[in-house]
């Protein structure tokens, strides 16, 4: 990554942060449900390649916008969960299996997975969490770049289908990008949602 791309994402996840900070405070606890909504509209025009595709989500931290409603209600339409799970810096991450009351460990950074017991599974359709997001499909994320290797490893081996999920307020004009960026098929927000042409 070039330094002025570098310092651009630097730039942007402060700004980004506190964006998100304000937008979850604004939206209050019912952007979750809202969200789940505008996924299942967003879905009719792919999850029909696989009616009950794999779903990979996330446990929420911070402002991040919560998919457990989402979760929950994939799962009781028949959808295998899984959550990731970070094996190691510089690698993919690996999915493993999830269902609402599973048992949870916190790891560094205020992250919960799934225990090394449950089973791994490989997510047809990804739930990516990010900081901000443009109309051209691109994220910026932590800046781990976990997503990016995991797409980039998952997209050579099967089709998958990347589902940015966001607060509408965490939309910006442009994210600066490097050729390693992976970007999204689609982002849903509690407002609505957006396929990504």
């Amino acid at each position: 990554m070039s330094d002025s791309v570098f310092e651009q994402k630097r730039v942007l996840r402060s700004e980004a942060r506190e964006r998100r900070r304000r937008a979850a405070a604004a939206t209050g606890k019912q952007a979750g449900e809202r969200l789940a909504d505008n996924y299942f509209k967003a879905a009719a025009g792919f999850a029909n390649r696989s009616p009950k595709s794999a779903v990979s989500g996330y446990w929420p931290m911070a402002e991040e916008m919560d998919v457990r409603p989402l979760m929950a209600r994939l799962h009781a339409e028949g959808h295998a969960i899984a959550l990731p799970v970070v094996v190691g810096k510089g690698k993919p991450l690996i999915f493993r299996r999830w269902q609402p009351g599973s048992a949870l460990g916190e790891t560094g950074f205020g992250l919960h997975q799934p225990s090394a017991d449950a089973s791994e599974l490989v997510p047809e359709i990804l739930l990516v969490p990010l900081l901000a997001f443009d109309p051209f499909g691109y994220r910026l994320g932590w800046g781990g770049g976990f997503y990016d290797r995991t797409l980039a490893a998952l997209r050579k081996a099967h089709p998958v289908i990347a589902v940015g999920v966001a607060y509408a307020a965490q939309q910006v004009e442009q994210v600066p990008r490097t050729e390693r960026d992976q970007p999204l098929d689609w982002v849903v927000t509690e407002e609505g949602y957006i396929e990504i042409p």
